[in-house]
């Protein structure tokens, strides 16, 4: 499957064990209650060989661009502590395996987190897990 599949703009329309995800992340309680209540949009935009996958909803937007199979740093604002002026730094390697599934691996401080993203019945499915504390969102194709 190529990556053209992902492609597009996508609605949650369901999340399992997303709040307590964050929390193995590192997040704290008020952000954790902000995002479990957030009901994103997720866009898949290919330019060229770089791929961008932003994020959008009333609480939040954030975006990442990488290309397959690249690992590079990443920095984004730090949430998870309680100074947000504060950036920290991962690094993030994204990878299109065999089956199809887009494999995204982060990071940071001795601390890893895998998201798979992979298409089922034409539903996004996104599963993240770190420590085996595993959340599962599925998004519909707008």
């Amino acid at each position: 499957m190529a990556i053209d599949a992902f492609l597009g703009k996508w609605c949650l329309v369901s999340s399992e064990g997303f709040e307590e995800y964050m929390k193995e992340l590192g997040v704290g309680m008020a952000m954790r209650k902000m995002g479990s209540m957030a009901k994103p949009d997720v866009y898949i935009i290919k330019d060229g060989d770089t791929i961008t996958i932003k994020t959008e909803s009333t609480f939040k937007t954030s975006q990442f661009s990488f290309k397959l199979g690249v690992e590079k740093p990443r920095c984004c604002p730090n949430v998870m502590g309680k100074i947000l002026m504060v950036r920290f730094f991962f690094q993030t390697l994204v990878s299109l395996k065999d089956d199809g599934s887009l494999i995204q691996e982060q990071e940071w401080d001795g601390k890893k987190t895998t998201i798979t993203r992979k298409l089922v019945d034409g539903q996004l499915v996104v599963e993240c897990d770190m420590n085996g504390v595993k959340c599962v969102r599925v998004y519909q194709k707008a």
